[in-house]
C-alpha cells in the first residue's frame, strides 16, 4: 500500500513537471514568434515611433524657418548699418 503511493506521488510529480517544461517551451515559442511584445505592445510602440518621427520632421521644419528669419534679420542689420 505504501509502494502504491510512493509511486502515485512520483507519476503525478513527473506530470506536473513535464506539464511545466511544456508551458515554458510554448511560452517561449511565442516569445520568439512575437518578438516578445504583446499586439497591444507592438501598437503602442509604433504609434510611439510615428509621433517621434513626426516631432523631428515638425522640428526639421522650425529649424529651416529659424534659419530664414535668421537671413532675414541679418540682411536688416547689414541694410541698416549700410545706409
Amino acid at each position: 500500500m505504501m509502494g502504491a503511493l510512493i509511486i502515485g506521488i512520483g507519476i503525478g510529480g513527473t506530470i506536473l513537471l513535464i506539464a511545466t517544461f511544456g508551458l515554458i517551451i510554448i511560452g517561449i515559442i511565442r516569445a520568439a514568434k512575437t518578438g516578445g511584445l504583446s499586439k497591444k505592445e507592438k501598437q503602442a510602440h509604433a504609434e510611439e515611433t510615428k509621433m517621434i518621427q513626426d516631432i523631428y520632421h515638425g522640428l526639421s521644419k522650425m529649424e529651416e524657418r529659424v534659419e530664414a528669419l535668421e537671413t532675414i534679420l541679418i540682411e536688416r542689420q547689414r541694410k541698416d548699418f549700410n545706409t
